[in-house]
């Protein structure tokens, strides 16, 4: 059982340094030494550092309370640093990080005000500060800033308008498939023993599309071929016979959804319903993604369907469900990125 010495007085601990160099000096192995002095192999290779940069004498340096690892920061270098975290991605500023984390910060601060902080001080700061650790967002490239301002801005405020005028109803839409091998949630077990999900060693898949409003609507149905024009006009088919008023519809650029065979029929049924599309690489806008989030979490994530059959009967009925409480699909609309979707606009 190792030492613990911070009991001991400043001259103890030297005197205890001293004897453990000293012993190693006289041929004593490094790993014996650590088990008479009951300290560790890297104690006394820290302690042979600073003997030999400063002798016996640095043995008895020895600094009490919160170690000070290169200074404090004063307001205004905090407001300078804040100011950069929010602004910046280190990336801009040739730094080796993609987002800002605790050693990138550090860094950040070693290079702008030449002080060296500890890890763990950067953590405390950045919590003082009002920084909490995210998962971050995924955003493309080729995502256009200024398309999605413009959306926010003026587009949408126009749509909402504009329906309320010919009293039809916005509606927002996605597609996506599922596999029987998906997972969603952590489990607890003892440490080090990791839990075991047991289930199928086939694979399978569905197919889902659906759109909701802000209103609580919602429609969808679930499949098994590939996405076509074929399947969504069918299903756009389902939605203008149910509709009791014009559809306006809000997609992203999915090469489906723009194909001529389905503007064809678009343009047959112009006086029932109108697709809008979101801005280009902008998956966040739409808040259909949050049922999409919801049905992989709770539907399929923490299932364990042993046939296809099984897979597509437990996804319609988490879907029957959420389709007769329209709260709950309300709430979607609730998430930061697509508030700006949440007011009814008729």
């Amino acid at each position: 059982m190792k030492q613990d010495r911070r009991s001991l007085s400043i001259e103890e601990q030297a005197a205890l340094r001293i004897r453990a160099l000293q012993a190693i000096q006289g041929g004593m192995r490094w790993k014996k030494a650590a088990e008479t002095f009951q300290v560790s192999r890297q104690t006394i290779l820290n302690w042979r550092r600073k003997f030999e940069a400063g002798g016996w004498e640095a043995l008895y340096a020895n600094n009490r309370g919160r170690p000070t690892t290169g200074g404090s920061l004063k307001k205004w270098q905090v407001a300078t640093i804040c100011k950069t975290i929010q602004n910046k991605v280190p990336d801009q500023l040739r730094m080796p990080f993609v987002l800002w984390t605790a050693d990138a910060v550090r860094e950040l601060i070693q290079r702008k005000h030449s002080i060296c902080l500890s890890t763990r001080t950067v953590q405390r700061y950045l919590k003082e500060w009002g920084f909490t650790p995210q998962k971050p967002v995924r955003r493309a490239y080729e995502r256009d800033p200024k398309a999605v301002e413009c959306w926010l801005k003026k587009d949408y405020p126009a749509l909402v308008k504009r329906a309320k005028a010919e009293k039809a109803a916005l509606f927002w839409g996605d597609e996506m498939g599922l596999r029987s091998d998906h997972q969603a949630g952590r489990f607890y077990a003892p440490k080090g023993k990791t839990p075991i999900r047991e289930g199928t060693g086939k694979r399978f898949h569905a197919n889902m599309i659906s759109i909701i409003s802000n209103r609580g609507e919602m429609a969808f149905m679930v499949f098994t071929e590939r996405f076509t024009t074929d399947v969504l006009i069918r299903f756009l088919g389902r939605v203008i016979r149910h509709a009791k008023r014009k559809v306006i519809l809000i997609l992203d650029g999915h090469r489906v959804h723009k194909s001529k065979m389905l503007q064809g029929w678009i343009d047959q049924q112009s006086d029932q319903i109108e697709l809008v599309f979101l801005p280009a690489y902008s998956p966040e806008l739409n808040p259909d993604e949050m049922l999409n989030q919801d049905v992989k979490a709770n539907a399929v994530g923490r299932q364990k369907p042993r046939d296809q059959k099984e897979l597509i009967h437990e996804l319609r009925r988490f879907l029957y469900r959420r389709q007769k409480t329209p709260h709950q699909v309300s709430r979607y609309f609730h998430e930061e990125h697509v508030r700006y979707a949440a007011l009814p606009s008729s």
